[in-house]
């Protein structure tokens, strides 16, 4: 929130003015507003912003939208930014209901003019920084050591025979996959292989995979989670977005789940030439499916220490609902099958969502022990943002 306050004084600023500018007071404007915001990951806090704005700027809307443009530019490209979008479209919407649209013509070319300078912003996602590439080669490591580590990660979960499919990665097959399955299976999961090969990423697999998800349901009769590694986790977005009826959460590691066909990643030319053909011609509508927010929980797993795919691909938009968590790991790409913080986010939070329990810290004693620079620094950074939480609902 602290990176992002100045983001949220001006835009609340935009559309408190918006309602103004269209007839309605500035307390009016402001509680519809904060009724907008309800929901939001940082809504508490922003309640107290739109509560301290106290002037009426409907002359100066055009600036306004200048400002909250800038501003987004300059914090960077962002996932969240389609909440702002959505909370804008559904300002406009509320002011303009039941009325002849022509009246709102102007106020309906704010929201486009927003929508449009958001797609161009979010298109600036550099490639991975070559150190994280090199740094990829890491992965040999990752792997050998897990065989040492694996007796030592805890086994407090319960999975109590909830079913769970796992999706490999991008030229990945089931062995790929095949520590997540053993640790899940060992604190009582009922895991399924995807059984389809090595994953290319085409989209005549999912016939197959919508299939084996029916097959799995009929066969427990109750929800499926899905569990995706890179490549993998974008079929599982793909089916929540599907069979939403079917799958009980959506679990995705180091995973490119939005903004795919603007992706830069050194991994595309590997793609173009296995295909024969440009990624973007030739699978433009199955990962079109991708871009829409699946309305189940969904937990993204990332490293900013990715070497492959640029870390913010692998974000969805915490700010846009609450059962939506984004939580980072360390450890390269190519790694995370092995990575054993992955290992215990994908349990903690598989068994968080069954239950319907919040998940207060993912980091555990081994974890801290691994990689103590880096959870030192989590660790703060999650204090930190608690106590502000706290401090703003008081």
């Amino acid at each position: 929130m602290e990176d992002t306050q100045v983001l949220y004084r001006i835009f609340t600023r935009l559309t408190t003015a918006l309602g103004v500018l269209n007839g309605l007071s500035l307390k009016e404007a402001k509680v519809l507003t904060k009724m907008h915001f309800k929901g939001h990951l940082y809504e508490a806090e922003i309640k107290n912003i739109i509560n301290s704005i106290d002037n009426d700027e409907h002359d100066d809307i055009e600036e306004l939208l200048d400002e909250t443009i800038l501003v987004c530019d300059e914090l960077g490209a962002s996932r969240d930014y389609i909440t702002l979008v959505k909370i804008l479209e559904n300002i406009a919407k509320a002011i303009s209901e039941g009325h002849d649209q022509n009246e709102y013509k102007y106020t309906n070319s704010i929201v486009e003019r927003f929508k449009k300078e958001i797609v161009l912003i979010n298109k600036k996602i550099p490639l991975p920084p070559l150190y994280n590439m090199v740094m990829e080669s890491r992965f040999l490591i990752e792997w050998s050591s897990i065989y040492a580590l694996y007796p030592f990660i805890p086994k407090r979960i319960k999975g109590k025979g909830k079913p769970v499919l796992l999706v490999p990665p991008y030229l990945g097959d089931d062995y790929s996959t095949s520590f997540v399955r053993k640790y899940l299976k060992s604190l009582g999961f009922t895991t399924y292989k995807w059984q389809l090969g090595f994953n290319m990423v085409k989209s005549h697999y999912i016939p197959r995979l919508e299939e084996k998800l029916a097959d799995i349901y009929e066969e427990h009769q109750e929800k499926v989670s899905i569990v995706g590694w890179s490549g993998g986790g974008i079929f599982a977005k793909i089916m929540a977005n599907r069979h939403p009826d079917q799958i009980e959460q959506i679990i995705t590691i180091g995973s490119p789940v939005w903004g795919v066909m603007d992706m830069k990643t050194p991994v595309y030319g590997v793609l173009e030439f296995f295909r024969g053909k440009s990624l973007k011609e030739r699978n433009e509508r199955f990962l079109a499916e991708l871009e829409p927010i699946p309305q189940i929980p969904i937990t993204c797993i990332y490293t900013k220490t990715d070497g492959l795919i640029p870390w913010k691909h692998c974000m969805e938009a915490a700010t846009l609902r609450k059962d939506i968590k984004n939580i980072e790991v360390f450890g390269s790409h190519s790694g995370m099958g092995a990575n054993v913080s992955v290992l215990l986010v994908t349990a903690n939070m598989l068994s968080a969502n069954i239950q319907g329990k919040k998940i207060r810290y993912v980091g555990s004693n081994i974890e801290r022990y691994l990689y103590p620079n880096f959870w030192k620094k989590a660790l703060r950074v999650f204090k930190t943002k608690r106590l502000k939480t706290q401090a703003a609902k008081q």
